[in-house]
């Protein structure tokens, strides 16, 4: 067992460049498995990661300024608001210091007093040139504003990246949000978006600090080698943030807005696991979730369309499972919500039938599609081109908005896009895509040829 005396040595020994951790192209830090900090330890030792409903709570204890100790480990990470409003002042002349010039610096805390004038001082003793600094209260007592969320301004709390990453290394988590950050600066703090999968399998590969808000930031590496994380609150501890405010965009900056633990997520029983690598095809119509042109989109998958099963995913807390799935000529991926047992035991009517696995798929091959190779390309890429069928163009695109015909037997399928904009798509007479164009943009129809004389 470790003891607390131990966890914080260990702790201690971590410098500024350890915490500072990059997606794949930058040279990443060894750290110590056994790492844990002395938060670590009073939350309680030898509780086991596997088990999700209590892993934040056993793992991660959240401290108001009220309940900080001395020992207690932050880096100073601040925002640009936080250059133009100083944080600390140096103890020894009492002028204010540059946050830039404390960036990336450890600041361990050393408790509070009352100065001479009546203010209250948060002390701390920076790690990394030994120096002293304070950060003044604006106004009231210590104990009037220790409660709040407000903490202290630029200090991401370093005791959750602590337990993260002796917690959380090397294991293997489910993806729960479908927007995650890759980096593209080596010394700065940029960053691009990228979509990802739901539900899908990815390995921890480093953590570190990411920023106050958020100060753990989980690296992640999927099946196919590529990186990306997410910067996550766990325990919130001087997060400058109340919990009403993980909401909207926000949602994913909680660790189970983003991430899910993998074992207890695949724990499926024997006969449902079995299902996994098999072949099956629609019997019906049936929506399903996938992506194309990098956004995500439901879409109408035809009846007797193949997949292949790649992963089961369980829904916690209920007899639901996604399943991922590959469809078999096309090679696109596609997400379903389903039920291998009626989940409410009672008789559903038809638009709940499409919740069962038993109702809406079939085992083995279905009917073979005759679908071209640009069509398959457009497909897995989320676009239309002429040629298409009804069938394909749902598969790509999913079910119009709205349909338009003319007397001629020609008809469009209209969609609605972002920013007001229609994607128009233009069928002929034997039910192919002649053309598409946007309302703003040209037809892509190709003319009737003249009729000769």
């Amino acid at each position: 067992m470790v003891t607390m005396a131990f966890a914080v040595l260990l702790a201690s020994a971590q410098t500024a460049d350890d915490y500072i951790v990059k997606t794949k192209g930058v040279k990443k830090p060894e750290v110590a498995t056994a790492q844990q900090s002395e938060t670590e330890a009073e939350a309680g030792e030898g509780q086991k990661a596997e088990e999700p409903q209590d892993f934040i709570g056993k793992n991660f204890k959240y401290y108001s300024l009220c309940d900080w100790r001395e020992g207690m480990r932050f880096m100073v990470m601040p925002e640009k608001y936080d250059l133009i409003v100083k944080t600390f002042c140096d103890a020894s002349t009492g002028k204010e210091v540059s946050s830039m010039t404390l960036r990336h610096k450890i600041m361990e805390y050393k408790g509070h007093t009352v100065s001479s004038d009546g203010h209250a001082h948060v002390h701390f003793l920076c790690q990394d040139n030994g120096r002293r600094y304070y950060y003044e209260i604006p106004s009231g007592s210590f104990e009037d504003y220790c409660y709040g969320k407000l903490g202290v301004p630029t200090l991401a709390y370093l005791g959750d990246v602590d337990i993260a990453r002796d917690k959380l290394l090397n294991k293997t988590l489910v993806t729960k949000s479908t927007t995650y950050c890759v980096d593209t600066e080596y010394d700065g703090d940029g960053f691009r978006e990228v979509k990802v999968p739901l539900n899908q399998t990815v390995k921890v590969t480093a953590v570190g600090v990411g920023t106050r808000s958020f100060p753990v930031k989980i690296i992640v590496e999927d099946e196919k080698g590529n990186e990306f994380y997410q910067n996550v609150a766990i325990s919130k501890t001087n997060s400058g943030m109340r919990d009403d405010e993980f909401v909207m965009d926000n949602t994913k900056h909680a660790f189970y807005g983003s991430f899910d633990l993998h074992d207890v997520m695949m724990s499926v029983n024997s006969d449902i696991a079995s299902y996994v690598g098999k072949t099956i095809y629609t019997k019906y119509v049936t929506g399903m979730i996938t992506q194309g042109d990098g956004r995500e989109r439901t879409v109408r998958v035809p009846k007797m369309t193949t997949f292949t099963i790649d992963v089961i995913t369980p829904i916690k807390d209920s007899k639901y499972a996604t399943l991922s799935l590959t469809e078999t000529e096309s090679r696109r991926v596609y997400y379903k919500k389903v039920s291998f047992e009626n989940p409410d035991d009672v008789v559903l009517d038809d638009s709940r039938k499409d919740e069962l696995f038993g109702y809406v798929f079939g085992m083995g091959e279905g009917l073979a599609r005759n679908t071209s190779q640009a069509a398959r390309a457009a497909i897995r890429a989320g676009r239309v081109i002429q040629g298409m069928s009804e069938d394909e163009v749902q598969l790509a695109v999913g079910e119009p908005d709205r349909t338009a015909a003319d007397n001629s037997g020609r008809y469009d399928w209209i969609y609605t896009r972002s920013k007001g904009k229609l994607l128009i798509v233009q069928f002929g007479r034997n039910g192919k895509v002649e053309g598409y164009r946007t309302a703003q943009g040209t037809s892509t129809r190709k003319p009737a040829a003249r009729r000769k004389k």
